[in-house]
């Protein structure tokens, strides 16, 4: 994950939505027993802890696989890998405009 979207999900204030979603009630009885033990507020914010997880795993796993498709398929239109080489450096040196 490139460190402003990082810096951007610490952020305390960011804008929540709510969602409701259904879970069997053990599920939420188990949350509940679960959420203090880890240090929780609650059964909720563990949940968000657990989509944040998961998410930024499948995020990062998504990264990996896309990455390397597109640099085959560049490559497969002519461009050079050095061309690519360097574009991979500049966009991973280079802060991206807000």
């Amino acid at each position: 994950m490139k460190i402003d979207k990082l810096k951007k999900r610490l952020r305390k204030n960011r804008p929540m939505t709510i969602v409701s979603i259904r879970f069997p009630e053990d599920v939420i009885d188990d949350l509940k027993q679960v959420a203090p033990v880890l240090g929780f507020s609650g059964y909720q914010p563990l949940i968000r802890a657990y989509v944040g997880q998961g998410l930024r795993v499948d995020l990062e796993r998504l990264d990996q696989e896309i990455l390397p498709a597109l640099v085959n398929s560049l490559k497969k239109r002519g461009i050079s890998e050095a061309v690519i080489t360097e574009a991979l450096a500049e966009v991973n040196q280079e802060p991206k405009p807000q």
